[in-house]
């Protein structure tokens, strides 16, 4: 009662008084069913000769209070609110829910503050919104009922493939000299740059975990793979390891069961086995990588077989095993080097070296052979500043800086630290926090 009358007002539960032991009893002490009645009667009123309506024998509170929120929304505005509740998605916005009913953005955004209003979504501090989960839930039972199975499929097909193309965009302008990442679609909306492609994809990150199931259990399989692979750059420079591996579980499974042996399954592989090296879960990402080599070796993918075994280098690395290391950092060059300049592949050649050689100075460093590593880790961080490669030339200097530390030569070291630093955007948190502390090892020492 006291909820009632802060809502509603003292005067206008005073005009139903006799429909308030009904409607306490359907809302069952429900928060949100109780707030959802006291609203209604704020904006719809009452009469206090309106007949008492009595609750079902089967009530829930939160579906009767879902139930009437939708008999009071415009019938396009209730459709809006089932066909997107369908995916089970964590978070939706105006092109999302547009995508659900096949209308306008502007349209749907209308529609999203109807529902807002009316208590079946709730405001996110992002601009984004949700559904309580009892709410989603009847949502979605009633969808099918309402609209038709066929309806229904198309309505979450459409969601997976606008969240297919907005990711899309979002990985190729995170990172968009990797042939890990797809080419921007045509359609759409393009990212200005690195940072808002980071954003979208950090923005989206939930959806997406979903979405790759989801896309499986519809036998989008193509769908589901795709959305995984656009994770890369998120896992790659924002450390969202935790976030992503469940899709990466998922879509590595789902590709071993339809595309066994393929780039695809290489690619998916690959990713796993690297969030689980950087999560510390290191027998698990060594099969991973494994099967990553072995998929891209089935598929003839030369420069994805030289790129999982020097990940397997990496992986040797975190563990200190830097002359295992540097033998398979030897090895992906080597792969590397059988790409023939006729091949497709080749374009990518010297940024592949690069990368490699990098990660031989890493090793040698390691080694204790920091001449040696020095050269190479100038000639890289060189390569890539040539490029324009501003992530790369930054991780470059960061381990140039440490070879120096090491060295002895702590004011050079701190210059890197800092043009490392100027290079990296904001959402490169983990690098940035090592970076941080490697320049507190110089300046103990300077």
């Amino acid at each position: 009662m006291k909820m009632l009358r802060q809502v509603a007002g003292r005067e206008q539960i005073a005009r139903v008084k006799r429909q308030l032991p009904a409607l306490l009893t359907r809302c069952a002490g429900n928060a949100f069913a109780l707030r959802a009645a006291a609203l209604r009667l704020l904006t719809e009123g009452a009469s206090p000769s309106d007949p008492v309506a009595e609750p079902p024998g089967d009530h829930h509170p939160v579906r009767d209070a879902t139930r009437s929120a939708c008999e009071g929304l415009r019938p396009q505005t209730a459709r809006l609110c089932r066909l997107t509740a369908l995916g089970g998605w964590p978070s939706i916005d105006a092109h999302l829910a547009a995508a659900a009913a096949g209308i306008e953005v502007a349209d749907a955004a209308r529609m999203l503050a109807e529902a807002v209003d009316v208590q079946l979504l709730e405001p996110l501090p992002d601009g984004r919104h949700r559904f309580r989960p009892e709410v989603r839930r009847y949502l979605a039972d009633t969808a099918g009922a309402e609209h038709g199975i066929a309806e229904c499929s198309a309505a979450v097909t459409r969601v997976l493939d606008a969240l297919l193309n907005r990711v899309l965009h979002g990985a190729h302008a995170a990172l968009p000299q990797s042939w890990r990442t797809e080419p921007a679609p045509e359609s759409g909306v393009p990212c200005r740059d690195e940072a808002e492609g980071v954003a979208v994809l950090a923005a989206e990150v939930r959806n997406v975990v979903r979405a790759v199931s989801v896309a499986g259990e519809y036998q989008h399989i193509d769908t589901a793979l795709r959305l995984a692979r656009a994770l890369w750059p998120l896992q790659l420079k924002a450390g969202y390891w935790d976030e992503v591996l469940p899709a990466l579980r998922v879509a590595a499974r789902c590709a071993d069961d339809h595309r066994p042996g393929s780039r695809m399954a290489g690619a998916l592989h690959f990713q796993l086995a690297h969030c689980l090296g950087e999560l510390g879960r290191e027998e698990e990402a060594d099969r991973a990588a494994d099967a990553a080599v072995a998929s891209e070796r089935a598929a003839g993918h030369t420069r994805g077989e030289a790129s999982s075994v020097e990940l397997q280098g990496l992986l040797s690395m975190r563990r200190w095993l830097y002359a295992a290391a540097h033998e398979r950092f030897a090895e992906a060059e080597s792969i590397y080097r059988g790409i023939t300049s006729g091949q497709d592949e080749a374009v990518d050649l010297p940024r592949a070296f690069a990368l490699v050689q990098r990660h031989q100075g890493r090793a040698l460093r390691g080694m204790g052979r920091l001449a040696e590593s020095r050269v190479l880790l100038e000639a890289a961080t060189a390569f890539f500043e040539e490029q324009g490669e501003a992530y790369n030339q930054a991780r470059a200097l960061t381990d140039l800086a440490e070879a120096l530390h090491e060295a002895g030569e702590n004011a050079e070291a701190l210059a890197k630290i800092t043009l490392a630093e100027r290079l990296l955007t904001p959402a490169a948190t983990p690098h940035l926090m090592y970076l941080a502390g490697l320049r507190l090892r110089c300046e103990a020492v300077a």
